[in-house]
């Protein structure tokens, strides 16, 4: 039998970029999900035992927000200057050097955070390429492909992480801090080895030229161009953003220098887009239409982006508040607490498969439309609804139950229902709805929601450090852990109700690439 001429084909490069997705995965998740328990037990023990679990939290949140904040340098790299392919690969190697840091200095806190500061330069500058660099594979004869493969994107992701994360915290536990730490380092090079493999195969997309009708300048030129008669009240608001952020910068002593940086940037991004958005207008006959419309998409992507962050917020407590929940609770002398982050990408594998061939095609038949948006809506509200559950859990134990680690299964599996329907969707949604010249820039912009989301985490706990706030936390009678396990849950809820309003008058675009004739 042979293929219709006109059937979508397979990109064969694309298993190179799997596979080297898959290791790479493993050799992150493998480090990040026993980055707490080695805090807890080993390199904070000089930290009072009460303040130790804030600090462990604020350190892993603060390496979280590190991540996905170098994306936005990793894709201004790959855009402007070295294209893609080289920016990955470059920042591959780095990535490597930070994992053998962490094998080394195991006993040393400024060189074990040296090492984390240099995989979250590698793996944040990477990420937001690798997931474009796939899509820059696809055209729009097998565009229709794209969404499946973006699912076996981060299928493999969780195949990674699921091995990764049973066997991470044993070898931790039995074999000590440098192994554990070295073989997420060696998968991390096998995984550059196999994205060198196929570089004679990849589609590559040449960096794009300076452009004086950019997303930049055109965000300038609406703010500074005056029109007789007219306020500038855009300028006015980009002026609060930046007088805001500089008041942030000043906190820093009390924010954390992360939480400080992290705070000015969501400022400065927030207001100024703001302010462009109202008067984008008087950029016309300046910059030509095409510009002008371009970045009006942007903008209104950048509004999604910013409903999902309270996802992030929920969804990365996982690997710290969770976990220390998780050490109160009965478990079998064998099983590690960090190991029950390995039901995360188990479901995961199990969800993608059931979600495509069974539940997305029975909801199609019952004439639900399921667009990306009602998928990422829905999932944003799921996560909210797991975290009342393992609130509901810790409320339990605060009133003397000793309860089992496995009664976490439930919050679990709805916060990977959320997660599926958020993440994995979200990747192409992000690639597809980005203009050609920005796609790694836009990419960047969807990892930093992840940045901004691990931020209201170290703003919550930076609150709850306040004498007025404890004090009205105790009135309510629950403790402050359960306290703010129900406020992110809320958090989620009310973001996922912006996020279906905003949705409903949100125009789709189709920026996949023409087939050259």
């Amino acid at each position: 039998m042979t293929t219709p001429v006109n059937a979508p084909q397979w990109p064969r490069q694309i298993p190179y970029i799997i596979a080297s997705e898959a290791c790479e995965r493993f050799s992150f998740y493998g480090m990040r999900n026993i980055l707490t328990p080695f805090l807890m037990t080993a390199l904070l023990l000089s930290i009072p035992e009460e303040l130790r679990g804030t600090m462990a939290k604020d350190v892993f949140h603060s390496f979280v927000i590190g991540v996905y904040f170098f994306p936005l340098l990793g894709g201004w790299i790959a855009d402007r200057f070295f294209g893609k392919y080289n920016t990955i690969l470059w920042l591959s190697l780095i990535y490597c050097v930070g994992h053998a840091f962490l094998a080394i200095f195991e006993h040393s806190i400024q060189g074990f955070y040296t090492g984390l500061f240099l995989i979250a330069l590698g793996s944040g500058g990477i990420k937001p390429l690798v997931s474009s660099f796939m899509g820059d594979q696809f055209d729009q004869t097998n565009k229709t492909l794209a969404q499946k493969a973006f699912d076996l994107f981060y299928f493999t992701i969780n195949f990674g992480s699921f091995f990764a994360s049973l066997s991470m915290p044993l070898l931790l536990k039995y074999y000590g801090a440098a192994v554990a730490f070295g073989i997420p380092g060696v998968l991390m090079f096998i995984a550059t080895v196999f994205f060198w493999l196929g570089r004679k195969r990849y589609v590559h997309m040449p960096p794009e030229p300076k452009n004086p009708h950019g997303f930049l300048p055109v965000i300038r030129t609406a703010l500074l161009t005056k029109i007789a008669g007219q306020a500038n009240i855009g300028l006015v608001l980009a002026l609060v953003g930046i007088i805001s952020a500089a008041y942030a910068l000043v906190n820093i002593p009390t924010l954390g220098i992360v939480a400080g940086l992290c705070c000015a940037l969501v400022l400065v991004m927030g207001f100024v887009g703001a302010g462009a958005s109202l008067q984008l207008e008087r950029a016309r006959g300046i910059h030509p239409d095409i510009a002008v419309d371009g970045v009006r998409s942007v903008l209104r992507i950048l509004i999604l982006f910013a409903l999902v962050t309270p996802f992030w917020s929920l969804f990365d407590q996982k690997a710290s508040t969770w976990i220390l929940q998780a050490n109160d609770m009965s478990k079998p002398a064998w099983f590690e607490p960090a190991m029950m982050q390995a039901l995360n990408p188990l479901l995961v594998m199990l969800l993608i498969p059931f979600n495509n061939f069974v539940l997305y095609p029975a909801i199609e038949r019952m004439g639900i439309k399921l667009t990306a948006l009602r998928k990422m809506g829905a999932g944003i509200a799921i996560t909210g609804v797991s975290w009342i559950v393992v609130g509901s859990i810790q409320l339990a134990m605060d009133g003397g139950s000793v309860l089992s680690i496995f009664w976490q299964i439930v919050p679990y599996a709805l916060l990977t229902f959320g997660e599926v329907l958020v993440s994995a969707t979200g990747l192409e949604f992000a690639y597809s709805q980005a203009p050609k010249a920005m796609k790694g820039t836009i990419m960047s912009f969807w990892t930093l929601s992840v940045t901004v989301g691990n931020l209201w985490v170290l703003l919550a706990n930076v609150s709850v450090k306040s004498t007025a706030v404890t004090e009205q936390i105790a009135q309510t009678g629950i403790s402050i852990t359960a306290f703010q396990m129900f406020f992110f849950a809320g958090f989620a809820i009310l973001a996922a109700l912006m996020f279906a309003l905003y949705a409903r008058s949100y125009q789709m675009q189709d920026h996949y690439r023409h087939v050259e004739s």
